[in-house]
């Protein structure tokens, strides 16, 4: 039911230029989500429009043209940068004798064989299944039409509302299944609340080095690689952050020009992760010409899914690919870190991150000095399992005198755990 390509498909590739800058598409990316896709493209036709043709959305020479290339290199489907009608694929495939799929039919395909997770696999099946839901009549043209009068309504008509009511219902089950995933992500957002532990979540444009990065501040073994949308599935790790102590780091999907709806739509639940961080590190491929316009594109996706009031930390990666770029931080008027400059790939610059991440992140520290009883062995190894003693000695009496330093919000939560006890260790 889905278009899926296996690697080895031959495809022509088609682009056109359009005057308006919301309409116009990149060329080179596009080569890129071909590549992506596991599919080889034989040749490449561009021509210039002001407006999509209704019927091809190329002209009609250019049509006439896509199908001589058909043709000529025996291609076995043609790929449009652009998002077409049902009935310009139609009319198309018709022309070319072959299949045709546009930009966002592509896009869903690539997060298909990305997903691997259970809630990946069911984010991507319902983004196709809406997608696919306005395209079914192509299937049954080899079917009568209705004719209208008694007994005389032909057999594709039945079919087709078969298959609606079917593609209806499996569309259902999927968002009842992904909304028990949901909620189950609610339990896990509640709980790290409670234990106050903030989240810092990875967001830029495709290819630009997230995954790189979460692999390499969190010793994971994320997939990464240089091609679009290598991580689909979103994963979380802890980090330790000095002055901070715990800290949750998501990466996930990245943004591309014009990314479908549906998609945006279905992966929701798993944007809430970046809507409900503490601080987004917005990764950007500083060595990328068209820089400005992906940040642009991040940010147009950050206020579709109600997460551009969310905090950013601009992290410019990929700067071993530049000259005379040191690994640095930049700060605003406030002495607030804005930018840090890094490697992923060659891990330069990480120690800098942590350090504007702790600047960030963290919130009044505490100092105390504590006075701390032989009874009370388990607190003080509390204390250590904090990583926040910075000076140890004891008395005659065999007390244990501690200066502690850490996070008020950590403190708060021992003072919880035992006011007056607590309150009672602290020397004056």
């Amino acid at each position: 039911m889905f278009d899926r390509y296996q690697a080895g498909e031959q495809a022509i590739l088609v682009h056109l230029d359009f005057p308006d800058e919301d309409a116009r598409e990149d060329l080179q990316e596009f080569e890129m989500l071909v590549s992506s896709a596991g599919i080889e493209s034989l040749s490449v036709i561009t021509g210039k429009r002001n407006t999509p043709h209704p019927k091809f959305y190329v002209g009609s020479g250019k049509a006439d043209e896509i199908a001589e290339a058909v043709r000529l290199y025996d291609a076995n489907v043609v790929l449009f940068n652009h998002s077409l009608s049902p009935s310009q694929e139609k009319n198309v495939e018709a022309l070319c004798q072959c299949r045709v799929v546009d930009r966002t039919t592509l896009i869903l395909d690539i997060f298909a064989q990305r997903a691997r997770t259970h809630e990946g696999k069911l984010q991507v099946e319902l983004a196709q299944l809406k997608h696919i839901s306005t395209r079914l009549i192509r299937g049954w043209t080899h079917l009568e039409r209705q004719k209208g009068g008694i007994g005389l309504r032909g057999p594709g008509e039945t079919q087709l509302e078969t298959d609606r009511r079917l593609l209806r219902e499996r569309m259902v089950s999927i968002r009842k299944r992904l909304e028990k995933v949901e909620r189950q992500r609610q339990q896990g957002r509640r709980a790290r609340n409670r234990a106050e532990i903030p989240t810092v979540s990875l967001v830029g444009y495709t290819n630009a080095g997230k995954s790189t990065l979460f692999n390499h501040i969190t010793k994971a073994d994320v997939y990464a690689a240089d091609q679009l949308f290598a991580t689909l599935d979103p994963t979380l790790r802890k980090i330790e952050v000095e002055d901070v102590g715990r800290v949750i780091l998501a990466d996930t999907v990245g943004f591309i020009r014009h990314l479908p709806h549906d998609l945006v739509a279905a992966f929701k639940a798993t944007l809430t992760e970046t809507r409900e961080a503490e601080l987004l590190l917005h990764v950007v491929d500083i060595h990328d010409d068209r820089r400005s316009e992906n940040i642009e594109q991040v940010e147009e996706v950050l206020a579709e899914i109600e997460a551009d009031e969310v905090p950013q930390l601009i992290v410019c990666n990929k700067i071993d690919r530049l000259d005379d770029v040191e690994p640095r931080i930049d700060r605003d008027e406030h002495g607030l870190p804005i930018r840090v400059w890094l490697s992923a790939q060659a891990g330069v610059g990480i120690e800098l991150l942590f350090q504007a991440l702790a600047e960030r992140l963290g919130k009044q520290i505490v100092k105390h000095c504590l006075k701390i009883p032989p009874s009370a062995g388990k607190f003080r190894g509390e204390l250590y399992q904090l990583n926040c003693i910075a000076k140890e000695q004891y008395d005659e009496e065999g007390n244990c005198l501690v200066d502690v330093k850490l996070p008020a919000r950590e403190w708060n939560r021992l003072i919880k755990q035992d006011k007056a006890v607590i309150e009672g260790f602290i020397e004056n």
